[in-house]
């Protein structure tokens, strides 16, 4: 059976003024899967990402799509049709309504004057619904938190309507409910839609949680790549990450679970086995016996 691919990239070095970032890299988003890169701070994941999307040029190798097409080859407004990325961060326009900042995500399919795009306001809904902005349709983005302008702008890429989608570590400034809801979203794109999904993470355990395949980078080079049970191990996090990194299983799904290990955090297992410290014996307190006092003897006057 032939490997279905919607975007790869391979043999890439990717530097800046002449200094390597990431030698070596590789990286294949399949259709109906998440990819999650993860790694220490300058590893090179947002890197090795924007080479995907077209945003930093590779002194070498190549990144190809589905039908073997170099994607440096293709026109921008083409290439806009197949790939989307939700940057880290964007300009916040000014004054500008969250349904119109929506929109922007239809500009590949748009003529002139915003014409020719019949299916563009039922994917301006959809992609506001999927990410729940509809009901601020109407306000300026510039009065909106730092979650809700990361929702908006997710739901610039979703009305792109492309069948690759890059993240790159989209929960950033996002709380813990917006966060699951986020990565349950990307979860149900692939799963639901066949969208190919890359995407950079710092939380291992949300990586473990959502990928099918972890691409994990370590001073520019690709350390390990597979399946999460494969990739997140002790040991290959612990020299990595340069710390120790605890790894058990949910005994309920059989999710990774990953737990640094400082000076002052116990290991789990340490913690679970650890024999108990006798404690001394509490003795009831006795109610001391009444002691006989001696007798008072009035003195007798002679």
């Amino acid at each position: 059976m032939t490997e279905r691919i919607s975007l790869r990239g391979v043999g890439l070095r990717l530097g800046y003024h002449g200094a390597a970032v990431v030698e070596d890299g590789r990286i294949t988003l399949r259709p109906g899967q998440v990819t999650a890169l993860v790694g220490p701070n300058g590893s090179g994941k947002s890197t090795l990402l924007r080479a995907l999307a077209r945003l930093h040029r590779p002194e070498t190798g190549t990144v190809t799509l589905e039908d073997g097409v170099s994607a440096l080859d293709l026109a921008p407004r083409d290439f806009a049709r197949r790939v989307t990325l939700l940057a880290q961060s964007r300009p916040t326009p000014g004054g500008v309504r969250v349904r119109d900042v929506v929109g922007y995500g239809r500009h590949p399919y748009r003529g002139r004057w915003r014409a020719g795009d019949p299916g563009g306001a039922a994917a301006i809904t959809r992609a506001m619904e999927l990410t729940g902005v509809a009901p601020m349709a109407g306000r300026p983005v510039d009065e909106l938190s730092g979650g809700e302008l990361q929702r908006v702008w997710l739901a610039t890429c979703l009305a792109q309507d492309t069948g690759v989608l890059l993240l790159d570590e989209p929960t950033t400034f996002l709380d813990l409910r917006y966060q699951v809801e986020l990565l349950e979203l990307v979860r149900d794109l692939a799963d639901l839609h066949d969208v190919a999904v890359g995407v950079v993470l710092h939380d291992l355990n949300q990586a473990a949680e959502i990928a099918d395949q972890v691409v994990l980078l370590c001073r520019g080079r690709v350390h390990a790549d597979g399946a999460p049970a494969e990739v997140l191990t002790e040991s290959l996090l612990t020299s990595t990450y340069g710390i120790r990194i605890e790894v058990t299983r949910d005994p309920r799904t059989g999710v990774v679970r990953t737990r640094p290990i400082g000076r002052h955090t116990e290991p789990t297992r340490a913690r679970l086995t650890k024999p108990a410290i006798p404690q001394p014996a509490i003795i009831p307190a006795i109610a001391e016996a009444a002691i006989p006092q001696p007798a008072i003897t009035e003195a007798v006057v002679p």
